[in-house]
Formats: structure tokens, sequence, C-alpha cells
């Protein structure tokens, strides 16, 4: 199968504003900054994810004659010239891309990452940049809820069917590995991520034989070493009785309805009593970060949980406002900062870098939005402060070695832990310190006064 072109992934206003570019022959190197304005009101802290992906479409963007006729049909291109279609034809991206590493926290009016290329370059790839950290940071910041709500326990990604379409199911299962989920339900995202992958039985293979021991015994006669009974088709307790008076030694099983606190327990107890101490209990059925907590702290014995909708959909937050904002031009070796002035969606000016401050112990203690071309912020140099953004492209290939997911995932554990407490609560807890550097922020009063006398 022929993989599908990803140059029409995108809305039609920036294939017109990339023809009026062309028309117009603006060819000034633009910058753009893709951030988060505000976090969303349950969040105290996203988890950058997405950005490998982000490169592997920048590297292979092409139009082909497909796509390219298929523009030309539509009524938005009609009497546009074939210089630009013929522009489109030998399309690729030749730019630069400074980003936040993925696993890293991140916070409000930071860029993840930033864009630098020709104006036209630039602008196209927008559509698809903003899906595609949006929508894995969004799932990513959502499974380090979870992940921390479990204290330690394992949690496996089960939502691919109630994911919004099977791309994002797959794409879901990533972000949430690197997070620190243990694994996925979906097989294609071991293949292409090497997630390890985790699956049980469902209650049509237990309903589907006579009796529920048979189904039992059946599935583990076919899987004797890694076995994981479902005992909540009929009743739990029952179940679990059935799985001690046949001698069954499953590797664990699993409940999925019911008072998982008072049943996990009685569950313990009956599998205990029967010599079963090895065999573990896991708990899923609309399972979040706030149920979790909540079986926790009543002391059910679950060993691991496997959570689905609410973490593949995002369920309390299933949105990101990302946006992605010109920052600065350069005309003719000439560069001015750009930047939005109305209310509510102001965006700072010119390319900048993001430093974290950390504490004697290495915990985060605050950030500092400053422009990229000026030094570190006196209270906020290395190693008090590390700067955040890094090359990751340049002339539209990767710097260096892409880090394996594993890599990702470890680093975003150890920066995970570095949190101030607060921040990893379920509540909502007081922001997280984002500060703009004296210059950033002259910069930025200057464009102001700059707007106001032009628009008097």
């Amino acid at each position: 199968m022929v993989p599908r072109s990803l140059a029409l992934a995108t809305d039609l206003y920036e294939l017109t504003m990339a023809a009026a570019y062309f028309a117009s022959r603006v060819t000034a190197t633009a910058s753009f900054e893709l951030c988060m304005r505000t976090l969303p009101q349950r969040r105290n802290y996203l988890v950058v994810a997405g950005l490998d992906q982000a490169l592997a479409y920048l590297e292979s963007l092409r139009f082909t004659e497909e796509d390219i006729a298929y523009l030309r049909s539509l009524p938005a291109f009609g009497g546009i010239p074939e210089t630009f279609f013929a522009y489109l034809r030998d399309f690729k991206f030749t730019g630069e891309v400074w980003a936040i590493p993925e696993g890293t926290p991140a916070f409000q009016n930071e860029p993840l990452l930033r864009v630098t290329a020709p104006v036209i370059e630039a602008q196209l790839v927008e559509t698809f940049l903003l899906t595609t950290i949006n929508f894995q940071t969004m799932i990513a910041s959502k499974a380090a809820r979870v992940v921390g709500a479990a204290g330690g326990r394992d949690i496996v990604e089960f939502g691919s069917r109630r994911a919004h379409g099977t791309e994002a199911g797959l794409y879901a299962a990533r972000a949430a590995y690197i997070a620190g989920c243990a694994g996925t339900s979906n097989v294609e995202a071991g293949l292409r991520f090497g997630i390890p992958v985790y699956g049980t039985v469902a209650h049509s293979f237990v309903m589907a034989f006579d009796d529920e021991v048979t189904a039992f015994r059946r599935y583990m006669e076919t899987f004797p070493h890694n076995a994981t009974l479902l005992i909540d088709t009929y009743d739990t307790i029952a179940a679990a009785q059935k799985i001690v008076a046949a001698g069954l030694r499953p590797q664990a099983v699993r409940l999925d309805s019911g008072e998982l606190d008072q049943l996990s327990g009685a569950v313990r107890k009956i599998l205990d009593e029967g010599g079963l101490q090895e065999t573990r209990i896991i708990a899923s059925g609309d399972l979040d970060e706030s149920r979790i907590a909540a079986l926790l702290a009543a002391r059910a014995p679950v060993d691991a949980f496997g959570v689905g909708t609410r973490l593949a959909t995002s369920y309390d937050e299933p949105a990101l406002g990302g946006v992605y904002k010109l920052v600065e031009l350069e005309v003719d070796y000439v560069v001015r900062g750009t930047m939005k002035t109305s209310p509510a969606k102001m965006t700072p000016p010119g390319r900048k870098q993001v430093w974290r401050r950390c504490a004697p112990n290495r915990e985060y203690a605050g950030d500092v939005l400053a422009l990229a071309n000026e030094p570190a912020p006196p209270d906020a140099v290395p190693p008090a402060a590390e700067p955040l953004l890094v090359c990751v492209l340049r002339n539209g290939q990767r710097v260096g070695r892409a880090p394996a997911l594993n890599e990702v995932r470890d680093s975003c554990r150890a920066a995970l832990g570095r949190l101030p407490a607060r921040l990893k609560s379920l509540e909502p807890a007081a922001a997280y310190p984002v500060e703009i550097s004296p210059r950033l922020a002259a910069e930025q009063q200057k464009l102001i006064g700059v707007r106001r006398c032009s628009s008097s």
C-alpha cells in the first residue's frame, strides 16, 4: 500500500495564503511559534508530545500530481497561474525547527516549537503541526495524571475502541506510553513504536461457552503462561471461587464492573486462601485518575489498571487550544518582531527561548521567557537554569539522532519527578511561574506603542 500524501492534510486557507504570498512575491523568512496561551482548567502542567511525527511530516512533505490536480479543480484556485502549481510540484520544506523535547513538562505561553522558514513553507505546515502537537500533548498530559494517581502500579492504555478514529488510537497509545503507561492494547502501536502490548479476554468469549469454568480452562490451555481471566461476566465472587475450585492458576484476573474496592478485596481474599497469592488483580471500566486515587485511598488490593475512554479521549479536557503565531519576519536581512495585540490574544514578539530555573534540590522553580538571541537572564544561568528549546531540524533535515521512545519515556519520568509537589496534585494548584525577561517585555511594549500610533 502506497502511503498517502499529507500535503492536503491542512486547511484550505493555508493553501490560498500560499498562493497569495506567491503571487505577491513575498519571500520573507518567517518565524512562527506554537504555544498554549493558557493551560486547561484541570491541568497544572502539560507534557510535550508529538514532535517525532511533526518532524517526519516536515522532512517528507511533497505535493503529488493527484494533489495538484485536485487543487486545480477547486473554485478557490480558478485563475491561479500555472507557475504556482509548478512551485508546489517542486515543494519541499527547507526551514529550521527548534523545539522543547518530547516528554518535557511545559506551561502557558511557552513555545513548544518554533518554525523558521520562507513564509510560504512556514505557513503551509501550520495545521498539521497544530493537530499533531495538540493531540499528543493533550493525551500525554492526561496520562501523566493517571500514572501519578496509580502510585507505582501499572497503567495499561485500553482506549483504542473509544478513540476518535484508528489514527487517534494509535497516537494516543504513543503519547500515553511517553507519560508512563506500561503499555497498550493497540497492536499497531506495538508494531510501529515498540510499545509493550497487553490483552485479556472479552465477556463474549466467556459467554460463547456453556459455562464459565470451561471458558476459563480453554483460554488457559491456549495461553498457559500469561492468561488474564475476566471474572465479572456473571458473578464476580462466584467466578473467583470457581477458579480456585477448578485448580486454575491464572497470571491475573480482571474486574471490569461493580464496586471495585469491595469486589477486589473479596476476590483477593478468595485467591489468597486458595493458594493463588501470585495471581494479580487488574481493574478496568471507565477509570480515570480520580477513580484510581479513590480506589487506592480505600486500600483496594488492585495491582494494575486498564484505562480506556477517559485516557484516549482526555475525557475531562478533550482539546488543547494551541496556537501557531507569527513572531518574526526577516526581509532583506532586516529582522522585525511581530505580534498580535488584540485583548486576550497577545503573543510576545520575536524568536524566543525558555529558561527553566532549578532549585538547589533540582526541583523546577520557575521559567523565564526570553528572546532567543539574548543571554540567559542573570538569575537564570546554568547550572541553576536550563534552556529548553533545542534545534531539531535544519535545512529541512533532522539534526542528530532522534531519541528512542523508551529514552523519551525515561526522560519524561525524570522530568515529572522534578515538578513541585503541588503541580502533581489532581486538584488545581497555584500556577507555575512563567515570567518574561526585561528585554522581551521592552520589545513587547515597543510594538504595542507602534501599533497604537499606526492605528490613531
